[in-house]
């Protein structure tokens, strides 16, 4: 079974390490306590809307992007195929790749089974 949370701090997780920072850097710019980070990023934690909005800004990672990183996520592990659903002039008015270069690579997330 997916659990919504753990997935999301998943994201959240590899985005912030991606970025070589730390825990404490991310949670002194998003103003939440440490510990309360760690267990959002650890699953054990639910971030209300407007924490997870304070967190995509102190990685200064799209709120949409996270989400739809979560939600690609969810439809592999329903077995789903996941099209790519942005449109490129979308892409192309942000200047570059619309995942800034952080979301995985499609292939990771083909069809299971």
């Amino acid at each position: 079974m997916v659990v919504l949370r753990r997935e999301i701090g998943d994201v959240l997780r590899d985005a912030r390490q991606r970025q070589g920072r730390t825990l404490r850097e991310v949670s002194s710019a998003a103003r939440v306590s440490l510990g309360y980070l760690s267990e959002v990023e650890r699953g054990q934690k639910e971030a209300s809307s407007e924490l997870l909005g304070s967190i995509c800004d102190a990685l200064d990672v799209p709120l949409s992007l996270v989400l739809r990183e979560v939600s690609d996520r969810v439809a592999v592990a329903e077995g789903l195929l996941i099209p790519d659903t942005v449109p490129a002039d979308l892409t192309a008015s942000f200047g570059g790749p619309a995942d800034g270069g952080w979301a995985r690579p499609r292939s990771e997330l083909a069809p299971i089974g």
